[in-house]
């Protein structure tokens, strides 16, 4: 388990194949988390719901593929769980 406090900016975000494909701007609220703008300078959303751990990375629970399909570009946005 992980606390939210511990969900740093300029963390590189992890997927389960243990490959890097984001980078934390900040959290927004209590649901979501703020990525850094990618090549094209668009920020990226991805839910709390999806991390399963924080240490010097933060990790999520599905391959980065899979996670680059299914975030978004608004924390208003309906993402899958």
């Amino acid at each position: 388990m992980f606390n939210a406090t511990e969900i740093k900016p300029n963390l590189p975000v992890v997927c389960s194949n243990n490959g890097q494909f984001g980078v934390v701007d900040h959290v927004e609220g209590s649901n979501y988390i703020k990525l850094k703008k990618d090549a094209s300078g668009q920020h990226h959303y991805i839910p709390m719901m999806w991390v399963t751990a924080v240490d010097d990375k933060l990790h999520i629970d599905r391959p980065g593929e899979q996670a680059m399909k299914e975030w978004s570009t608004s924390p208003k946005d309906k993402l899958p769980a």
